[in-house]
């Protein structure tokens, strides 16, 4: 016997993304990608050396945490992140939208915070011994590659997203109304 198509929490799918590239996919059943998803992860991470540079940064040893990173590698991560995120996001929208119903052209949501998100950490990921940095004590903790990261990616995510709603939303509805 088929089972019906069941209701996934968009934030749940998120949520499980944000724990590991790949589980949000995993969550709403859409295994091709969620392995995938999990393999680049493991991939990049691996090839970055990422684990080891978070294991520094919490030991507080600097020095090790720039050292143990392969940027050429890194700059990879911020991007299957996002996408992971993103999609499950979107895709358990999508199906809980077919489950009442609703065909046709899909909405996305949050695409201006992930987009600002994968920038940020991205620029945050480069950036991160930026010579203003290392003469303010107070943001002395974003020396660390991958603190910086998350700081950059969160006030770009929260950039992005206010400007898809102010800007972007507007400017398509009043297209649509003329």
């Amino acid at each position: 016997m088929r089972q019906t198509r069941q209701y996934k929490s968009p934030n749940a799918a998120m949520l499980w993304s944000v724990v590991l590239p790949g589980f949000g996919q995993l969550y709403n059943k859409d295994y091709l990608v969620g392995f995938a998803l999990i393999a680049l992860e493991f991939l990049v991470n691996l090839n970055a050396n990422l684990n080891l540079s978070l294991i520094t940064t919490f030991v507080g040893d600097m020095n090790s945490s720039h050292h143990s990173i392969n940027y050429r590698w890194g700059l990879f991560y911020p991007s299957i992140y996002g996408y992971a995120i993103w999609q499950a996001y979107n895709a358990a929208r999508a199906n809980n939208e077919k489950l009442v119903g609703k065909e046709g052209p899909m909405r996305t949501y949050f695409s201006g915070f992930f987009l600002g998100l994968v920038i940020g950490m991205d620029f945050g990921l480069f950036w991160h011994d930026g010579s203003f940095i290392t003469q303010l004590t107070a943001l002395r903790f974003l020396d660390y590659p991958v603190v910086n990261g998350i700081v950059f990616g969160l006030l770009m995510g929260i950039l992005g997203h206010i400007m898809e709603n102010k800007v972007y939303r507007k400017q398509k509805a009043a297209v649509e109304k003329s």
